[in-house]
């Protein structure tokens, strides 16, 4: 069985940092599991002020990150990195769940 947490690279920790930090101090970034999308789920990604008690909550480099315990069950053992390239700027999820993604990079199956 995989972990159930999810992990930041630095880069990706950075960004959120430079995102949150210029909107707000105490915030968050918050990342979860809808159903839809081309592949079955996709993530979404939102700023959280105030993450909720049993929200996990990964922090890194002063960057904050939260998941809420139902996204966590498809997105665990995850990892989130930020890609800064040729191609544009996106967050990605290196989800070990997911046994198929879309080209858009935000939709996934189990």
């Amino acid at each position: 069985m995989t972990e159930a947490n999810v992990t930041l690279s630095p880069a990706a920790a950075k960004r959120i940092a430079a995102i949150v930090g210029s909107q707000n101090q105490n915030g968050a970034l918050r990342v979860s599991v809808e159903g839809g999308g081309c592949s079955g789920f996709s993530y979404k990604f939102d700023i959280d002020d105030s993450p909720q008690a049993d929200d996990l909550v990964v922090e890194r480099d002063g960057a904050r990150l939260v998941v809420d315990p139902v996204s966590l069950v498809y997105m665990a053992g995850s990892e989130i990195d930020f890609i800064d390239n040729l191609m544009g700027q996106s967050f990605q999820i290196k989800n070990p769940n997911a046994i198929a993604s879309c080209g858009c990079g935000t939709s996934f199956a189990l």
